[in-house]
């Protein structure tokens, strides 16, 4: 069997809760997000994706689960199988959940997130996963206040394709820059500069460093920072990591703003990219549109819009 390009997206869902403008989940947003991605041809060998639920209050208070133990990632799932049981087809992924906090009051899950990586069976072997104990990233820039902070994980697997070539991928999301730092004050531009975001980025680069050797990776995520910022300098030019859009000419590394992945209102923000190191060769962002095309199939189902990409190794 010869060896064939693989197509990876990434995509942060924002916990399918974007149509009530993320005060809960709704099946509506599950079911658009499902439609989009089973739409996409050809269709993605790798999604991984953030802000996804376990359970929680905000994940089931406006939508009915199947049972008391139905998590999102197998609601999620549930849709995707009645699109592809209609077409006299098995859904074409397997899905792993990696679990990163939730927030409670007593025993009670107010709301919770994690990461997900759904993999092609018919093109891709995992070989192992993190799924169980994720790798925390996470910086305390107060360490009184540790406990109340969001965990940051990376989700991680050992990959093999058809013809037998191993690579490594890797899944995250960074944390937004810390208010208690001085510089959140004082620069103009904050996403991408906070000293906790430049550890975070640090200690994931470290842990693929660790995990991948010298075999290829990908790396995917909401690194809720955008080009040119220090957490985007650290990949790339202290780590050496290659950026896709960069690479294959979509951005050219400089301009913040350029192409937005991310919106709030008006404002528009790069946050989410994909690196890659060892050897991965990119070959086209085909399917990526910036945030805020109204032709693009996942308008309007999050705050952010995913990035889509062939790779060789």
């Amino acid at each position: 069997m010869s060896a064939q390009p693989l197509r990876v997206l990434t995509y942060n869902v924002r916990y399918f809760g974007h149509a009530l403008k993320g005060l809960a989940s709704t099946l509506k947003c599950k079911q658009a997000a499902a439609q989009a991605l089973a739409a996409l041809d050809p269709l993605p060998d790798i999604i991984c994706l953030q802000e996804v639920e376990t359970i929680s209050v905000r994940s089931s208070i406006a939508f009915k689960r199947k049972s008391a133990e139905e998590t999102q990632l197998e609601s999620f799932m549930a849709e995707l199988e009645k699109i592809f049981s209609a077409r006299g087809q098995e859904v074409p992924w397997d899905a792993n959940y990696f679990r990163a906090h939730a927030n409670k009051v007593g025993k009670l899950a107010l709301s919770s997130m994690g990461l997900a990586i759904l993999v092609r069976r018919d093109r891709l072997e995992v070989v192992e996963h993190n799924a169980k104990d994720p790798h925390a990233i996470t910086h305390h820039h107060v360490r009184a206040l540790a406990d109340r902070k969001q965990a940051r994980i990376c989700a991680h697997m050992a990959l093999r394709d058809a013809t037998g070539r191993a690579f490594h991928l890797f899944n995250t999301h960074l944390s937004l820059p810390t208010p208690f730092a001085k510089g959140f004050w004082t620069e103009k531009e904050k996403m991408g500069q906070g000293i906790n975001q430049q550890h975070e980025a640090r200690s994931l680069a470290g842990y693929i460093e660790r995990r991948a050797g010298a075999e290829p990776y990908v790396l995917c995520g909401d690194f809720n920072s955008p080009p040119a910022s220090p957490v985007y300098r650290i990949l790339t030019e202290e780590k050496g990591m290659c950026g896709a859009q960069h690479v294959l000419g979509q951005i050219d590394g400089v301009a913040p703003r350029a192409f937005p992945t991310a919106g709030f209102m008006r404002l528009r923000m790069h946050l989410d990219h994909l690196f890659s190191g060892n050897g991965i060769k990119w070959l086209d962002l085909e399917g990526t549109m910036p945030f805020g095309d109204k032709a693009s199939p996942f308008a309007g189902i999050s705050d952010h819009t995913p990035l889509i990409a062939r790779f060789d190794l």
